[in-house]
C-alpha cells in the first residue's frame, strides 16, 4: 500500500506524463482485447449446452449444402443422407444420442396469424436434437423423437432471439399456428436464451423443424428419403469410456459396408471408390466449425498483428519511463545513499509500472468494446441476430487484467533495473554533472526495436491492401453498375412445378413494365451470391471417363435476357430466346472454360452432353458460348460452367434423385434487374409488384450487384483495414518514441552542441549531426525489420491474392514511409538544437 501511495503521488505530480503513458497503453491493450474478444467468441467458446466435452461430430469439414453420391474425391465423408444417418444411429450404441441437422440453413416464407408473410431462416433437425445438446425449453417444450415420425403433426421450436425480435416476446406464441410454406405448423416451444443453434452463424435459424416434416414442406422437391442425397451433419454425445479412435474406425467401416449396399454407389465403376471412404470424429462442443474455418486464419493473423502493436506501445512507454527516471536520478541516488535496498527501489518502480498498465487496461476495455463492435459491423454488415457479442466476457476481462499486469512488468522492468543502479555520488555531484547515462543504450535499442516492428506492420498492411485491391478490382466477367438483385422463394409461396412457368412469365412481364427497368433476368442463382450447383458431365460419343475423372461442372438455369442483364456477352453461337420452350429441343450455353475442359481444340457448337449418368450424355445440345464469369468463389479461377433455359424440364430422367434435383432447379431464386431510374423507389415498386402477383410471394432481400459482389470480401477488407490501422498506430508510436529520445538526447548534449557551435559548427552541421543519430537508429531497425517483414509476409501468404509475399515495391514503400516519419520526428528536435545560443549553452557549465 505504501508503494501504491507513492506511485499515485508521483502521477499526481506529473499528470501529463501519466496520461500519455495510460493512453499509449490503452491503445495497445484495447487492440489486443478487441481481437481476443472475437477470438474467444469464435474460436475458443463452446456452445451453451450441457457437458460440451462429450459431444463429437462425425465429420471435420464444411461441405454445405446438398451433394449426390460420393461427397468428396479424397474419401472424407462429412455429409450424410437421412438413411445413412439412421443407419449410424442404429449401429453405433457408443453414442448416448446421435442427432442430425441440415447442413445449410434454409429460408422459408412464414406467416403467423393475420400478419403478412416474412422470410425466416429455418433448419431441419432430428427429434432428439435438443436432448442431444442437453437443452430444455424456455417456454413450452422442445422437439422430441415422436415429433420426428412420419405422419406426426407438424411442429416447430422458435429461437428465443426471434421470439423477442419478431414477436415482441408474446407468450401466446407457444401453441399458436404458423404457416410455413402455406402449411400449418404448431409452435410447441421457445428455445432457451443464448442458444443460437449448432454452429456460429451470422444469421442463425429462427425455427427448428423436425426432419420428417421436410416432405410436407418441400413437396415434390423432397430429399428426405433419397439414400444418395447427402445433406445432413451428424453430431452425438459419446458414452463415458468409449475410445474415440476405435469408434472412428468402426464408423468408417460401417460407412463402407452401407455404401456397398446402395446401387448409386456401386454402378459405373464407383464400387472401386468405396474402400477409400472414411469419416473423422471431431470434438463437437463448439458445434460445426464452418465460421471458425473461414475466419480462423484471419483472426489469428489479427491477434499476431495487435500483439506487435502492443510491443511497440510497451517500447514507447519504456522509453518514456527511462526519460522520466533521468529526472528522478537525484531522488533515487539519495535513497540509495540513505540505505534503500535496490530490490526495494525496483519494487517501487514496478508497482508504478503495473498501476499504469492496469489503468491503461481499464481504459483499453472501453476501447476494446468499441473496437469489437466496429469489427463485427464490418465483418457481418447484414447480420440481424449475430450470436457473437462485443461485450467482454469474464474470460475476456481476465485476459485484459492478465495482459495489463504483464504489460506493466514488460515496459517497467528495464527502467526499474537501470534506475535502481544509480550512483549515489551523483546526488552530491548534481544531475547535470553525471559522468554517464545508463539509460542511453536501452533507449536507443528500444527505438531500433520499434522501427523493426513498425516496418513489419507496414509491409503487412501494404501487402494486404494491395491484395484487397487486386481481388476487388479483378475482372469478374459481369457488369455491376446499375444492376440490382432480388431474391424470392416461389416454392415457399406455395407454387408447384406445374405453376412455375406461368409465374416466371408474370414476373418478367410485370417487372419489365416498371419505369426505368431496361432488362431483367431470372436465374436459379445470380453471380457471386454464394451459391453453386454442380454435376458431372458426360459428352456424347465418348466413353465413360470413370468415377475418378475430374468431369464436374457448375451450372445455372437462366431466362432469355439474363446474359444481357448481367453484362455477360455471347461470344459464339447464340444465347437463349423465347423459342427455347418446354417442348423445343433441350439446349445449353457454355463458357470458354467448359469448352477447354470438355472440347479442347474443337468447335463446341452442335455437340451434345448430359449430366447425372453416362446414359444421359446426349440430352443437351450446345448452341452458344458465353464469356467467362465468376459465379461462386471470386478468389478461385473461373469454373467450367453451362447454362440451361429456365423453361426446359428434362422429362427423360428416370431416377428419383435426379428427377428431384431437376425439379428443384426449376424454381428460380433470384432476379437481376438493369435499372437506370431513381433507386430510392425501386425496392418499394418491386415489393408492390410481387404482392400484386401473389401476397405470399415476398422479397427475401434487395441489394445492388455492387453490394453483392463486395460482400464476398468483407473478411479481406476488415483485415486490410485493421492491419493498416495497426500499422499507422505503430508508426506513430515509433515516431513519437524517436522524437522523444532525440529531444532527450539533444537536451543532454546542450553544452556539447554549444561548444561545437562556438568552435565554428553552423546550424546545418548541428541538424545533420542530430539527424544522423536518428537515421542510424532507424537504419538498424530496418536491418532487423526487413528479414522479419519478409518472414511475416511468407507466413500470411495464404491471405494474399495475386501479390507476391516478397513484393519489392511494397517493401520499398514501407521503408520510405518509415524514413519519412523518422526524418520528421528527428528534424524537430534537430532544428531546436540548431537554435541553441552557444553562450547560453556554455553558461550551464
Amino acid at each position: 500500500m505504501q508503494d501504491l501511495t507513492v506511485a499515485l503521488r508521483q502521477f499526481r505530480k506529473s499528470p501529463g506524463f501519466a496520461a500519455t503513458v495510460i493512453l499509449t497503453i490503452s491503445l495497445g491493450i484495447g487492440a489486443n482485447v478487441a481481437i481476443f474478444t472475437l477470438v474467444h467468441a469464435v474460436l475458443l467458446k463452446s456452445l451453451p449446452v450441457a457437458n460440451p466435452a462429450s459431444l463429437y461430430r462425425i465429420g471435420d469439414t464444411d461441405d454445405c449444402c446438398v451433394s449426390g453420391g460420393f461427397v468428396s474425391d479424397h474419401g472424407d465423408f462429412d455429409l450424410f443422407s437421412y438413411k445413412l444417418y439412421r443407419h449410424f444411429e442404429e449401429s453405433a450404441p457408443e453414442f448416448e444420442e446421435l442427432a442430425a441437422f441440415q447442413s445449410g440453413h434454409g429460408t422459408m416464407n412464414v406467416r403467423s396469424g393475420p400478419a403478412s408473410a416474412r422470410s425466416e431462416r429455418t433448419e431441419y433437425v432430428s427429434g432428439n436434437y435438443f436432448s442431444t445438446f442437453g437443452l430444455g425449453a424456455y417456454a413450452g417444450r422442445v422437439l422430441i423423437p415422436n415429433d420426428d415420425r412420419p405422419g406426426a403433426a407438424p411442429v416447430a421450436v422458435i429461437s428465443y432471439q426471434a421470439w423477442q425480435a419478431a414477436h415482441g416476446a408474446d407468450p401466446s406464441i407457444v401453441g399458436s399456428t404458423f404457416y410455413i410454406k402455406s402449411q400449418p405448423v404448431t409452435i410447441v416451444g421457445i428455445a432457451p436464451p443464448g442458444f443460437f443453434g449448432d454452429r456460429i452463424d451470422s444469421d442463425p435459424p429462427a425455427l427448428w423443424i423436425p426432419l420428417n416434416d421436410e416432405p410436407l414442406l418441400n413437396g415434390e422437391t423432397s430429399i428426405l428419403q433419397q439414400g444418395e442425397a447427402n445433406w445432413l451433419y451428424a453430431l452425438g454425445r459419446v458414452r463415458p469410456g468409449v475410445g474415440i479412435g476405435g469408434l472412428q474406425a468402426k464408423l468408417s467401416n460401417t460407412l463402407r459396408q452401407w455404401l456397398a449396399t446402395q446401387t448409386r454407389y456401386t454402378i459405373n465403376g464407383n464400387d472401386a471408390r468405396i474402400p477409400k471412404q472414411y469419416v473423422v470424429l471431431t470434438p463437437g462442443g463448439a458445434g460445426v466449425q464452418n465460421l471458425q474455418q473461414e475466419t480462423g486464419s484471419g483472426l489469428r493473423l489479427l491477434m499476431a498483428i495487435s500483439g506487435l502493436v502492443l510491443l511497440v506501445a510497451c517500447a514507447n512507454v519504456a522509453n518514456l519511463l527511462l526519460a522520466k527516471s533521468a529526472t528522478r536520478r537525484t531522488e533515487t541516488s539519495i535513497r540509495i545513499a540513505l540505505g534503500a535496498a535496490r530490490s526495494r527501489l525496483i519494487r517501487q518502480l514496478l508497482v508504478e509500472s503495473v498501476v499504469l498498465g492496469c489503468a491503461g487496461g481499464a481504459i483499453g476495455i472501453a476501447v476494446a468494446y468499441g473496437g469489437a463492435r466496429m469489427i463485427l459491423s464490418l465483418a457481418f454488415p447484414d447480420a440481424t441476430q449475430l450470436p457473437i457479442q462485443a461485450s467482454p466476457s469474464l474470460a475476456v476481462l481476465a485476459f485484459a487484467f492478465l495482459l495489463s499486469l504483464i504489460t506493466g512488468m514488460v515496459f517497467g522492468i528495464v527502467p526499474a533495473w537501470i534506475s535502481s543502479h544509480s550512483d549515489p555520488a551523483e546526488a552530491l555531484r548534481g544531475a547535470n554533472r553525471a559522468t554517464r547515462d545508463r539509460a542511453s543504450l536501452p533507449q536507443r535499442s528500444l527505438i531500433v526495436f520499434q522501427a523493426a516492428l513498425s516496418l513489419v506492420l507496414l509491409v503487412g498492411a501494404g501487402l494486404l491492401t494491395q491484395s484487397l485491391r487486386n481481388v476487388t478490382h479483378q475482372d469478374f466477367g459481369i457488369e455491376t453498375a446499375h444492376r440490382y438483385v432480388i431474391h424470392l422463394d416461389p416454392s415457399g409461396a406455395g407454387y408447384t412445378i406445374a405453376r412455375v412457368p406461368v409465374l416466371n412469365e408474370q414476373l418478367e412481364r410485370e417487372l419489365s413494365a416498371l419505369p426505368g427497368i431496361k432488362s431483367l433476368g431470372l436465374a436459379l442463382y445470380s453471380p457471386l451470391e454464394g451459391d453453386n450447383w454442380g454435376e458431372r458431365v458426360y459428352v456424347e460419343g465418348r466413353p465413360d471417363p470413370g468415377p475418378e475423372a475430374e468431369n464436374n461442372s457448375s451450372w445455372d438455369r437462366v431466362s432469355p435476357h439474363f446474359f444481357e442483364t448481367v453484362g455477360q456477352p455471347v461470344i459464339r453461337g447464340r444465347g437463349f430466346t423465347e423459342q427455347d420452350t418446354a417442348t423445343s429441343r433441350m439446349v445449353a450455353v457454355v463458357n470458354p472454360t467448359f469448352v477447354k475442359k470438355f472440347f479442347p481444340n474443337q468447335d463446341p457448337i452442335g455437340h451434345h452432353f448430359g449430366t447425372f449418368e453416362p446414359k444421359y450424355s446426349g440430352d443437351y445440345e450446345i448452341v452458344g458460348v458465353v464469356a467467362d464469369a465468376k459465379y461462386s468463389n471470386p478468389r478461385d479461377p473461373v469454373r467450367p460452367m453451362y447454362f440451361r433455359p429456365g423453361a426446359q424440364f428434362n422429362t427423360g430422367l428416370k431416377e428419383t434423385r435426379v428427377i428431384s434435383a431437376e425439379t428443384a432447379s426449376m424454381f428460380i431464386n433470384s432476379i437481376t434487374i438493369r435499372y437506370t431510374g431513381d433507386t430510392a423507389s425501386l425496392e418499394s415498386q418491386v415489393r408492390r409488384t410481387l404482392s400484386n402477383i401473389n401476397p405470399n410471394l415476398i422479397l427475401s432481400d434487395f441489394k445492388s450487384m455492387d453490394y453483392q459482389v463486395a460482400g464476398n470480401f468483407n473478411q479481406e477488407r476488415l483485415i486490410a483495414r485493421l492491419t493498416t490501422l495497426f500499422g499507422v498506430l505503430a508508426l506513430l508510436l515509433a515516431s513519437v518514441g524517436l522524437y522523444g529520445i532525440t529531444a532527450y538526447s539533444v537536451a543532454r548534449r546542450t553544452s556539447e552542441i554549444g561548444l561545437r557551435m562556438a568552435l565554428g559548427a553552423n546550424r546545418g552541421n548541428v541538424v545533420a549531426l542530430v539527424l544522423q543519430g536518428a537515421f542510424f537508429q532507424v537504419g538498424l531497425g530496418l536491418a532487423m525489420g526487413v528479414p522479419a517483414a519478409l518472414l511475416g509476409a511468407h507466413v500470411m501468404a495464404n491471405q494474399l491474392y495475386a501479390v507476391r509475399s516478397y513484393d519489392p515495391f511494397t517493401l520499398l514503400a514501407a521503408v520510405l514511409v518509415l524514413f519519412t516519419f523518422a526524418g520528421v520526428a528527428g528534424f524537430i528536435p534537430a532544428r531546436r538544437a540548431a537554435s541553441v545560443e552557444p553562450m547560453n549553452a556554455l553558461r550551464t557549465e
